[in-house]
């Protein structure tokens, strides 16, 4: 295993449906399995966004099968938050719900505040833009923090 990469991260925003999705795939993509990678939402009140689905197809990652959950459904699929090494936060609102629930167990959050795309743009070609932004933005900050991918 390279040095600077944890065993384990959990990416979190609000609804688990555009940015923590996005983060989660390219994060397995780039490093594989050298890195256990989930990802929760404060909610999990929406499926994922079609055009989060799109961007992220044409870098090769497929999200057509994630389905949104929450911080509270991670013990459904056999996690616990303090199993994680890091906790990343992209949004304000999950990042106090991440300090919150990791601070008794001193797992580690940090905080990227990442765009978020839904809404921005009229017309199909502006909200691909906005959400490419979005992707490009959370792949800069993966690649900075953990270096070159592994894979991919």
């Amino acid at each position: 295993m390279m040095a600077n990469l944890p065993h384990s991260v959990l990416f979190c925003c609000d609804h688990n449906a555009t940015r923590s999705p996005m983060a989660e795939g390219m994060m397995k993509k780039f490093y594989g399995r050298e890195v256990y990678v989930q990802s929760v939402g404060v909610k999990s009140d929406l499926e994922i966004d079609g055009f989060t689905i799109a961007v992220c197809h044409e870098i090769g990652i497929d999200l057509s099968r994630h389905r949104a959950r929450d911080l509270a459904e991670l013990s459904d699929f056999g996690d616990e938050l303090e199993s994680f090494d890091l906790v990343i936060a992209l949004t304000p609102v999950s990042r106090a719900m991440a300090e919150a629930a990791a601070g008794p167990h001193h797992v580690a959050v940090e905080f990227w505040p990442i765009t978020d795309p839904t809404g921005t743009g009229e017309g199909r070609e502006a909200r691909l833009a906005a959400y490419r932004a979005t992707r490009d933005q959370i792949r800069a900050h993966i690649l900075a923090r953990f270096g070159p991918p592994v894979h991919g």
